[in-house]
């Protein structure tokens, strides 16, 4: 058999101790100090949690509105960027033709402004001719008359040396020449 040793204060007693059943004073010690120790958490532990837990969740809120803000910030910049961006393919299409118009414009004037140097350079050279013809002819009938009455003096054995009567002489002959070549020309022409 065993014997089981009992503390002397309860062995002096002569109680029958169970040995499962906790005594009486650590009871009412460990309740006091479960209690007291409920009250102090409860006092201090837990209002720290939920300053914890508070700030947690206002700080997760708050990065959700400021990710919401910043979505909806990208959202309006995008808009505008893109607005922006067809405003500015509508100005270069406008600027493009405008250009086109413009050069267009500038190639016209340059064309009228060619003609009309042309036409100046045809008139002009026109004018030229025509006087260096008209000189022409008259150096020619100087020339052919001074020789038409050299030869006609030679010819008739008398002197044409009086100037009147020279000049009517030569243009007598310059007008037949004239004459038959205005013939010539009308019989070439009909053929």
């Amino acid at each position: 058999m065993t014997t089981l040793v009992l503390p002397l204060s309860e062995a002096a007693a002569g109680e029958d101790v169970n040995p499962l059943l906790p005594h009486t004073p650590e009871i009412i010690f460990g309740f006091v100090f479960l209690v007291l120790l409920a009250i102090l958490f409860a006092k201090v532990v837990v209002p720290k949690f939920e300053k914890a837990y508070a700030d947690r969740t206002a700080a997760i809120e708050g990065g959700m509105e400021d990710a919401k803000q910043a979505q909806a910030e990208a959202k309006a910049a995008l808009d505008k960027y893109n607005a922006q961006l067809a405003e500015a393919r509508q100005e270069a299409a406008k600027i493009r033709e405008d250009a086109r118009e413009q050069g267009a414009q500038i190639i016209a004037e340059m064309r009228e402004q060619a003609n009309a140097e042309a036409e100046r350079i045809v008139t002009h050279a026109r004018t030229q001719i025509d006087a260096e013809r008209a000189q022409a002819v008259a150096s020619l009938r100087s020339e052919v008359g001074t020789m038409a009455t050299t030869l006609a003096g030679r010819i008739v054995g008398e002197s044409l040396e009086d100037e009147a009567r020279q000049r009517r002489t030569v243009e007598r002959f310059l007008a037949e020449l004239e004459e038959s070549e205005s013939a010539r020309q009308a019989v070439g022409t009909d053929r």
